[in-house]
């Protein structure tokens, strides 16, 4: 039986996502943040960036969340590859998180990398054991 689980939403920074990035996949599930540079109230479609990044966001399915251009914004949902626009995160949840400083959510992201990788070859060294 095929597992209907909703995933958790990898943390990937804007600049991370380009079609290279192993995180550019249909349907992976991401949490992306960003500021909110426009919303088209018609489409239900936010684009947010971070520095030179964007990425178009779905939020057609969030409720109660108000959208400020300039204000930031984190998303978690899944990722769908349009051939003529890019990429487009359908978001199942949603959150301004205005006050965040993204150069130190950044650092952090990096040092929680390093921490997850440090600890995966402790794990690996051990076992050779």
């Amino acid at each position: 039986m095929a597992s209907l689980a909703i995933k958790s939403g990898a943390l990937v920074t804007l600049p991370e996502l380009h079609p290279s990035s192993p995180f550019y996949e249909e349907g992976a599930s991401l949490r992306v943040t960003g500021k909110l540079q426009h919303y088209y109230v018609e489409t239900a479609i936010a684009i947010i960036a971070d520095g030179s990044a964007t990425l178009n966001i779905d939020t057609q399915h969030l409720r109660d969340l108000s959208f400020r251009v300039g204000s930031i914004y984190q998303f978690i949902g899944e990722l769908h590859i349009q051939q003529e626009n890019g990429a487009i995160l359908q978001a199942r949840v949603g959150r301004n998180v205005d006050g965040l400083d993204l150069n130190l959510y950044h650092q952090s992201l990096q040092l929680l990398r390093q921490f997850h990788a440090d600890r995966m070859n402790n794990s690996s060294n051990l076992m050779q054991f």
